[in-house]
């Protein structure tokens, strides 16, 4: 488990290497998006996922889910919590990350960063990455906004 430390230190991370699932809350703080991540990441080399899903579509989705929780649906509001949850099955890895925010229309607001008007745009890309890396993403209530990020296995 991870602490509530909101000093300069980094966060703490000891959740285990290797294991999934993994289900954990921590504070709405941009310090625990790389741990978190590489967390998952090893986890997903120890299962056999190809080198691309270990180092490139992974750590690139899931920090973007994560950081838009952060960011967007808490507002860095370090009283209230991001949960990720990460699961593996015979036929996906499933990565849902959850905020205390409002939520959002997933279709309105995922734009072509590399369209014309959103060229110049410093936003708007997370989501179109993480659709463009993982097989699925979908939003949903559930106590909260909900990212669900689904990858099937090869």
């Amino acid at each position: 488990m991870m602490s509530d430390n909101h000093d300069d230190a980094p966060p703490d991370l000891t959740l285990e290497a290797g294991h999934f699932p993994i289900d954990v809350r921590f504070p709405s703080d941009v310090r625990y998006i790389e741990p978190l991540v590489a967390v998952v990441s090893r986890n997903c080399a120890r299962l056999a996922f190809p080198p691309r899903v270990v180092n490139l579509q992974v750590p690139v989705a899931l920090s973007e889910a994560l950081s838009n929780a952060i960011l967007y649906g808490n507002g860095e509001d370090l009283t209230k919590r991001v949960r990720l949850r990460a699961r593996v099955d015979e036929r996906a890895l499933i990565l849902e990350v959850a905020d205390e925010g409002d939520g959002f229309d997933l279709d309105a607001c995922t734009a072509d960063p590399t369209s014309g008007e959103n060229i110049e745009r410093e936003d708007g890309r997370g989501l179109f990455l993480m659709r463009r890396l993982m097989d699925r993403v979908e939003r949903f209530s559930e106590n909260g906004n909900v990212v669900r990020l689904t990858l099937l296995r090869p």
